[in-house]
C-alpha cells in the first residue's frame, strides 16, 4: 500500500496497481510469422532467421517464428507480426514480468505470441498494433525504443 501524502489516499483504497518496475523493450522492424507445421517436420527452405528465429516442436505440432517474407500463402499462421524483447537479462527467480507486460497490451485487446529465451522475453504483437502497444507500454512507465540491428561477429580467414 502506498501514501498519496497530497491526498492521504493510497492506492488499495483506490483499486489502482502498485507501481512495479519500469522495463525497456526493443522494437524489431522486421515483419515475423508464427508458421504451425505438422508434427515433426523438417524446417522449411522459406524459413528465413530474422531477428527471432524460433522452433518449437511438442507431439501435435512443430510451430515456427520467422521471417514472414518468404512463407507460402497456403502456410497456416500468423503473418505480420512485430517483435518487442525486453531488453537486458533477467533473474529467472523474478516473478511478475510478463504479467506486467501483458496486462496493458489485454487492457487495449492487442493480441500477443510470447516466447522466452535464456536471456529475455519476446512478446510479438500484430504490426497493425505495435504502436498501440509500444503506447500501452509508455502509459505504465516502460521504455520503448527501435532495436539497433546487430550483425553477428565474423571470423577472421587465414590466407
Amino acid at each position: 500500500m502506498t501514501d498519496d501524502s497530497d491526498t492521504g489516499a493510497t492506492t488499495e483504497v483506490l483499486g489502482l496497481p502498485e507501481p512495479g518496475p519500469a522495463y525497456t523493450l526493443q522494437q524489431f522492424p522486421e515483419k515475423l510469422a508464427v508458421v504451425k507445421l505438422p508434427p515433426g517436420s523438417e524446417i522449411p527452405t522459406w524459413a528465413e532467421s530474422s531477428s527471432l528465429f524460433s522452433i518449437t516442436a511438442t507431439a501435435t505440432e512443430t510451430s515456427v517464428i520467422c521471417a514472414g517474407r518468404s512463407i507460402p500463402t497456403k502456410v497456416i499462421g500468423q503473418k505480420g507480426l512485430t517483435a518487442f524483447a525486453l531488453q537486458g537479462e533477467l533473474d529467472p527467480t523474478q516473478a511478475g514480468v510478463l504479467v506486467a507486460l501483458l496486462e496493458p497490451l489485454a487492457e487495449e485487446q492487442i493480441s500477443v505470441f510470447t516466447v522466452s529465451t535464456h536471456d529475455t522475453n519476446w512478446i510479438l504483437v500484430p504490426a497493425l498494433d505495435a504502436e498501440r502497444a509500444a503506447e500501452a507500454w509508455r502509459r505504465r512507465g516502460h521504455s520503448v525504443a527501435l532495436a539497433v540491428p546487430v550483425k553477428p561477429a565474423r571470423k577472421n580467414k587465414k590466407k
